[in-house]
């Protein structure tokens, strides 16, 4: 028995593995491919040059792969990535990237993304994020592993959230968020280290207690930016677990383009 709804429409041209399942009026445009056990919720469209990994869920009335949002677009085949044992819910929107950037929207594995969730143009989502219902990334977005916004919260464009960051329902983000780091607000302001997270996620009682320190160095013992780079780079280099982690929250800070809230 075929797992397509005869109401369904799949375009010719779409790839589309024989064990995906694609529920009633669906779209699958020409230049889809979609991979092994993903399945399609009814009236969801999936349009644009978008590839679609494995065992992924895409609920109902979903559109993914339109047209950017950008007025500077014309029509280039630019793209959407997706990956693999994603959850997409109902209403979503993702779209393809644009020239301007490098020309593709991607989403990474074991994501978490419910409904009326919005990614814009260009955005680059890593693994195991979880975006709550109603979040909306702005164009040129970056998402790191781990990360999770809370709902009805909105990212300007080419804001970056670093890893295991936690971002506030609600909250309006318009400078980067360093990894590990909770946000909340309008605007979005600090509110220290994700700790249950990173519990959660293995982080032993040392890496945690090393990350602790660099927050109060970044926010709380009244450095300027610079002053607390270089405290920075020293506790980075304690001998503890919680090296790497300090080595990477330094790196973000300092590769930073919009500025870290502070």
């Amino acid at each position: 028995m075929s797992r397509i709804h005869p109401t369904a429409i799949v375009e010719p041209g779409a790839q589309v593995d024989e064990s995906v399942e694609i529920g009633p009026y669906a779209v699958i445009g020409a230049n889809v491919t979609i991979g092994a056990r993903t399945q399609v919720g009814s009236h969801s469209v999936l349009e644009g040059h978008t590839t679609i990994g494995e065992d992924n869920s895409i609920g109902h009335y979903a559109s993914i792969g339109g047209r950017p949002q950008d007025m500077k677009y014309r029509g280039e085949p630019t793209k959407l990535v997706i990956g693999n044992r994603n959850t997409i819910r109902e209403f979503t929107t993702l779209h393809t990237g644009t020239v301007q950037d490098t020309g593709i929207t991607s989403i990474g594995d074991d994501c978490w993304i419910m409904a009326y969730v919005h990614v814009g143009h260009d955005c680059r989502l890593g693994n195991n994020i979880i975006m709550s219902s109603n979040a909306q990334l702005a164009g040129h977005v970056f998402v790191d592993d781990h990360a999770i916004v809370g709902g009805m919260t909105g990212v300007h464009q080419f804001v970056r959230i670093g890893a295991h960051a936690m971002v506030g329902g609600a909250s309006a983000l318009v400078q980067d968020v360093p990894p590990f780091v909770i946000a909340a607000g309008n605007k979005a302001v600090p509110h220290g280290i994700n700790v249950e997270g990173l519990r959660r996620r293995g982080f032993s009682p040392d890496a945690i207690s090393a990350l602790r320190a660099a927050y109060r160095t970044l926010y709380k013992n009244s450095l300027s930016l610079e002053e607390a780079k270089v405290q920075l780079a020293d506790l980075a280099q304690a001998g503890g677990d919680g090296d790497v982690h300090v080595k990477a929250l330094l790196s973000f800070v300092e590769q930073s383009q919009r500025g870290i809230i502070r």
